[in-house]
């Protein structure tokens, strides 16, 4: 089994999602209690895509995010650093610009997309700042990001409880449903060590983003960040 480690070394990160591919999209939806189609419904009002604009969804995996963009008639480019999740994706999706990527080096030049998102794979980068500044750099001016990204619960008795599940109730879950259990171990620790809200907000702005703000869901279990590249 592979798992990657809280150092996340691209390479290891990269292996462990290619072996958790063909069955990735289902294992999210039974650890999640069904609530990532809820999620991800929020971040596509959130990136409020166009007919005709350039959308580039980082850390895509087999595109699942990337579809509700393509249905609004823009351009979508499916960029993800695991060559297994590409594959996977690109036999369900034969149609979409399916890219190879790496978050801190993007293959893209400046100014190219009206809105760059990622969801659920921040915390997985190894310089969370690098990338920040890459997806401004490949963001044209007036364009936005759009950050969706487990966080820190806001109510102290609820976060207990979630945490508890992080660490005891994950892994048995994802020992019954995951081709690769050992990564969820890793996915509950990074969800544990990722900053909270207003600490990635922060970290947005130095970065460059400007008028960035977020809003929580589920209680903050999720938050989602948003930014604009000023014109």
């Amino acid at each position: 089994m592979t798992r990657a480690f809280l150092n996340k070394q691209p390479h290891e990160v990269a292996s462990m999602f290619d072996h958790v591919a063909e069955r990735y999209d289902l294992t999210n939806a039974v650890l999640s209690l069904g609530q990532d189609r809820a999620w991800r419904k929020e971040v596509a009002r959130a990136v409020d895509a166009r007919p005709a604009q350039k959308i580039l969804d980082l850390a895509a995996g087999t595109a699942t995010s990337s579809l509700p963009f393509a249905r609004t008639g823009a351009y979508v480019v499916p960029c993800d650093f695991s060559l297994g999740m590409l594959q996977v994706g690109k036999e369900r999706h034969p149609w979409l610009p399916f890219t190879a990527g790496d978050g801190m080096r993007l293959p893209f030049r400046d100014d190219v997309f009206d809105a760059v998102t990622i969801s659920f794979g921040l915390r997985n980068v190894q310089d969370t700042d690098a990338a920040l500044r890459e997806m401004y750099r490949v963001t044209r001016p007036g364009g936005r990001v759009v950050i969706c990204e487990f966080s820190h619960p806001t109510w102290t008795p609820f976060r207990t409880v979630y945490t508890e599940y992080l660490m005891r109730a994950l892994p048995p879950v994802a020992r019954a449903v995951s081709s690769n259990p050992d990564a969820y171990v890793y996915l509950a620790e990074s969800i544990r060590a990722w900053p909270d809200q207003p600490a990635l907000a922060e970290r947005l702005g130095k970065a460059g983003w400007s008028r960035v703000a977020y809003r929580n869901l589920t209680g903050g279990v999720v938050a989602l960040h948003r930014g604009f590249k000023e014109s």
